[in-house]
This record gives structure tokens, C-alpha cells and sequence, in this order.
């Protein structure tokens, strides 16, 4: 790089959110990462002939994992973002699913840095998202975007890359009652109980591996952008966190979003029956959808115990038990839990 553009660089260097840094320290490497992060801006501006699209000042675009950064490709002047992901198992497998969609549901790759976790894509409307879509109108679009997303396993290398839902499940029955234990046994038994079964009736041996599908995992509002600028009708997802196995497991991410707004006289009630309109759209087992919702929001709830954040683990718990149609005792109302996101 000149000396001349590295100072243009310098000069507009984004600074990283509080959100995301404050995330790193959760993440091994995480805290080392934030440290020589604008080093891995400017060796991939200079790899891949981008200027930065921010004005000075304003803050990168930032994830719990990753800061996204507008850029402009020096060749043709076409807009792109260049997304930077702190390393960590989940997003390694994340530009083998989105070469599988090739932009048809999801956002473009245009390029990958595997070592570096560094991704260039497409450049969406970054302004609006399915958050911006009333509640109960949001399972029509959601579902356009997981049937678009649902592709069925191949037997090519890419496939290869990615985890297994129903194996992952094999292992959960060994160590949630283990962390459970650990931690004190933070919630109650029963719970517990429940995603122990899910697990060992969809794990290894109750699969439908007729079935599977690539999952986006993390499929929630602020992950589905519009697939055409200023529109709330088509969506394109970005942020994937692949994996294969049964579609339903896709479901909880929206169950766990803009609890807020859920009918203050019957919030679980409600819940559950947002749950049953986003299968019913997708064409999903309701039932399935509630059985991975259990066993993920009893693994959050851990990971939350676990970190000391006591108010997601709390929101975790309540979402369990409300698609599970039973209270979990102690928790404070739906209004007074922290969005995902909010450190507590």
C-alpha cells in the first residue's frame, strides 16, 4: 500500500462499537483480536482494491461477532461491505453455505480470506430490516426467506463442513445435565428434562434424515436485510450460522427477538402462538419448532449463567417454558427482560 492511500485509510478508520468489544471478551482471542483488528482492515482493503464508504467518525457496522465496513471496489466503483468476524468455530463454515445459495436467498460473496475469517460481500440495505415489519405480518417473509434457504444436502466437500443438528443433540444429553450440575442447577429439573428428551428423540437414532436441510441457525428480524433497497416486502439473509439437520431448528431465533411486543394481557400466549404461525408459513412440524426452541433457549440459558449474565439467562428460561405452555417460577415480567444484545 502507498503511503499516500494508507493515510487516506488511517485517516477514515472506523472505530469498533462498544457492543462488539464488549462481546470479545466473551470469545477466546477475542480481546487479541480487537487489538490488531485495523491491521486486517488495511492488509484486506489493500488485497482486494477497496477504499472505505464511511464517512469519518462514524462508527463500523457491528454484530455480536463481526464489524462490517462499507467499501467501494476500486475496479468498478460497485458497493460492498467487507465483513470481519473475531474467529470462532461457528463462522467457519460460514462462506461454504453462502457459495451453496449463490446470493439466492442470502447475501453475495464476492470474495473470502478463510484464515483471516474475512468475507466480501454484497452490499444490501443496511437502513431497514424484518424488524421493521409488524410482528404477526412477519411470518410470511421469514418463511419466503427459509424455504429459499432450506437446500438439501449434497455429498460435495462443502457439505462436509458443516455440524450435524441431530449429532450435536447426541452430545447434549451428556453435557447439559453436566453444566446444569455445574452451575448449581439454576432452573428447575423439570426443564431440564424437557430438553433432555428433545434431544434423545431427534438426536442421532429419532432423526429424519430424509429431512434435512441446511439450516441457517441465527435466521432472526435483524439478519433478513431487503433483498431491493427501501422494500419491506422480499428478504435477504446475511449472518449465517450453518448447520444441517432439521429445518424447525431455525425457529427459536424468532421466538427470542421483540419480546417487547408481544400482547401485554397474554405474552406466552402470544409466544406460543407466533411460533405456530411461523411453521405453519414455512410449512414446518409445529411441534418440532417448540422441541428445538426448548433445548436452544436451555443451552443459551447456560452459556448466560455460565458468562453472568443473569437477565438473557432469565429471558432464555421464560421463552422455554412459554413455548413449553408451563411458567418457569422466580422471573420477572416479559417487559422487564433485556433484548438480545444488552449486557446484564
Amino acid at each position: 500500500m502507498t503511503e499516500e492511500r494508507r493515510e487516506q485509510h488511517t485517516r477514515s478508520d472506523p472505530d469498533l462499537p462498544p457492543r462488539l468489544i464488549g462481546s470479545a471478551r466473551t470469545i477466546a482471542g477475542g480481546a487479541r483480536w480487537v487489538r490488531g483488528w485495523r491491521d486486517l482492515l488495511h492488509e484486506k482493503l489493500t488485497a482486494w482494491d477497496l477504499d472505505l464508504d464511511l464517512e469519518p467518525g462514524v462508527p463500523a457496522w457491528a454484530g455480536q461477532c463481526a464489524v462490517v465496513v462499507p467499501v467501494v471496489r476500486r475496479a468498478d466503483q460497485a458497493q460492498a461491505v467487507l465483513k470481519l468476524t473475531i474467529p470462532h468455530d461457528e463462522a467457519e463454515s460460514e462462506p461454504d453455505a453462502l457459495e451453496l445459495w449463490g446470493g439466492d436467498g442470502a447475501v453475495r460473496l464476492l470474495a473470502v480470506a478463510r484464515p483471516d475469517f474475512a468475507l466480501l460481500l454484497d452490499r444490501l440495505d443496511g437502513d431497514l430490516s424484518l424488524q421493521d415489519v409488524p410482528l404477526d405480518a412477519t411470518p410470511g417473509p421469514w418463511a419466503a426467506a427459509m424455504r429459499a434457504l432450506s437446500l438439501t444436502p449434497g455429498t460435495s466437500a462443502p457439505w462436509a463442513a458443516f455440524p450435524h443438528i441431530a449429532s450435536e443433540a447426541e452430545q447434549w444429553t451428556d453435557t447439559l445435565p453436566a453444566r446444569w450440575e455445574e452451575l448449581g442447577r439454576p432452573f428447575p429439573r423439570w426443564l431440564m428434562e424437557a430438553a433432555l428428551e428433545v434431544c434423545q428423540s431427534r438426536g442421532t437414532v429419532g432423526r429424519r434424515s430424509e429431512h434435512d436441510v441446511l439450516v441457517h441457525t441465527d435466521l432472526h428480524y435483524g439478519n433478513l436485510l431487503p433483498s431491493s433497497p427501501g422494500q419491506l416486502e422480499r428478504f435477504t439473509a446475511i449472518d449465517p450460522k450453518p448447520m444441517v439437520g432439521d429445518a424447525e431448528y431455525a425457529v427459536a431465533p424468532m421466538l427470542w427477538n421483540r419480546l417487547q411486543e408481544l400482547d401485554a394481557a397474554d405474552p406466552a400466549g402470544h409466544l406460543r402462538a407466533h411460533c405456530a404461525a411461523l411453521a405453519a408459513a414455512a410449512g414446518l412440524d409445529e411441534q418440532g419448532a417448540v422441541d428445538w426452541t426448548i433445548v436452544r433457549e436451555v443451552r443459551n440459558a447456560l452459556f448466560y449463567v455460565g458468562q453472568g449474565e443473569g437477565g438473557a439467562a432469565q429471558r432464555s428460561l421464560w421463552v422455554a417454558g412459554s413455548v413449553l405452555g408451563r411458567a418457569v417460577d422466580g422471573l420477572p415480567p416479559v417487559r422487564d427482560l433485556p433484548v438480545p444484545g444488552q449486557y446484564t
